[in-house]
């Protein structure tokens, strides 16, 4: 159902990462930089994991965990290189320990011969038996002496001003940003040598190979190395999974890595059509319709500007709203996953996400076991109505009759009309 792990999982898998089944539902991405010697490629591993996903305990007045991650590449039955480490994790507030998004990473630097290796990524919590592992065939190219590395997402970046040091980069290994929350998403890239371009053309490739950003930006020199940051603006972006690609003016060849802007954790979107069906609930239809006209390529001022209209609190840089929104659909997923396949889209999680929690609920099967048919009433006083949610099968499949789902629909609209007052 969406806004499961394993749903996240597909579509980080998609977009090329390494996505770990199991216990520990990691993310890791792969990128290739050029190292010293045209026999060897410099290869970076960079793992995130959700803090939720550790066990923490409290150490003095603050929350500690601790796990391993490890690394095995292999050619035929021979073990080419084998990395671990245990790392530790502290927090200050037992808030941190629950979160959701890329809160723990780890990376590793690997200097190997080009060619084909079967990689194993493993994480172990320390603290229990939980822990995931996923196998992948790794690629490790050639670079060309006056060739791009990888582009590289990052938190930071320090580039590398010689050809045998290392760039000291904090990846971002699920490549994403939140639509609404995130200002921009700066790529780390470097070419290295005295014939390393000096300037590349960008360009962020959205739904239907439509150009949504188009850019260039300077290599600055540093030592025997040349590199960029590019800060990628994220309104220029298109909600779901974008490609970002680097060139050379007057050479063809390319690099690219795949990016996902996305409406918050555990929301696998990967499409802004996608998102208009999320935003059912939200908002009027003519908002929703005049989304959907919007060309690919007017797509993020249009966003930019319903979150604008759309916003309860405009002073501040979160959308309240929507964050509140998203929250409910993640709640009624798993509130009411025995009502229907999808849990936001059975009559009470259309009820919930839509109206909110009710004010008062009856439940006639506390007040009479033997009763032979079991209902739930829902109270919105607000709006004046109660809903009737019946159990015809005794199993907790709750189903609205078809007059009290057209007075929810109406009380939807209701809502729907208060908010643009």
């Amino acid at each position: 159902m969406p806004g499961t792990a394993s749903d996240m999982q597909r579509l980080y898998r998609s977009m090329g990462l390494i996505a770990g089944s199991g216990a520990i539902p990691f993310a890791a991405s792969v990128s290739f930089l050029r190292a010293p010697s045209a026999d060897s490629t410099l290869m970076l591993v960079a793992l995130s994991i959700p803090s939720r996903s550790l066990g923490f305990a409290r150490e003095g007045d603050r929350y500690a965990a601790s796990y391993t991650a490890r690394l095995e590449l292999r050619q035929g039955a021979a073990i080419v290189r084998s990395v671990q480490a245990t790392e530790a994790v502290r927090v200050p507030t037992f808030r941190e320990t629950a979160r959701t998004d890329e809160s723990v990473i780890w990376q590793q630097y690997l200097r190997l011969a080009p060619g084909r290796y079967a990689m194993t990524v493993s994480v172990k919590d320390e603290s229990s038996i939980r822990g995931a592992t996923e196998e992948v065939s790794v690629e490790v190219p050639r670079l060309p002496g006056n060739g791009l590395s990888s582009p590289i997402p990052v938190y930071e970046a320090i580039p590398r001003v010689a050809i045998d040091s290392l760039p000291r980069l904090l990846a971002r290994p699920r490549a994403t940003v939140v639509f609404g929350q995130d200002s921009v998403l700066p790529v780390y890239l470097d070419a290295l040598g005295a014939s390393a371009p000096g300037r590349v053309h960008v360009r962020v490739i959205g739904d239907g190979d439509i150009t949504l950003w188009d850019s260039t930006s300077d290599l600055a020199a540093r030592g025997t190395s040349r590199s960029t940051t590019v800060p990628i603006p994220v309104t220029r972006l298109g909600v779901g999974i974008n490609t970002v690609q680097f060139s050379v003016p007057g050479q063809p060849d390319t690099v690219r890595t795949r990016v996902l802007v996305s409406l918050g954790d555990d929301l696998p979107i990967a499409s802004f059509d996608e998102m208009l069906t999320y935003l059912r609930w939200f908002t009027s239809p003519d908002r929703l319709a005049k989304l959907k006209a919007a060309a690919p390529a007017d797509r993020a001022t249009t966003w930019a500007g319903f979150l604008r209209e759309t916003d309860p609190v405009p002073g501040t840089a979160e959308h309240e709203g929507l964050r509140d929104y998203f929250a409910r659909i993640r709640v009624a997923n798993v509130r009411f996953r025995d009502d229907a396949q999808v849990g936001w889209q059975s009559d009470r999680g259309t009820a919930y996400v839509a109206l909110g929690d009710p004010d008062n609920i009856i439940d006639t099967g506390m007040i009479d076991p033997n009763a032979r048919v079991r209902q739930q009433i829902w109270e919105y006083r607000e709006l004046r109505i109660q809903l009737n949610f019946v159990d015809q099968t005794g199993f907790g499949r709750w189903r609205l009759n078809t007059q009290g789902r057209a007075d929810l629909d109406a009380a939807i609209r209701r809502k729907l009309a208060l908010q643009q007052r």
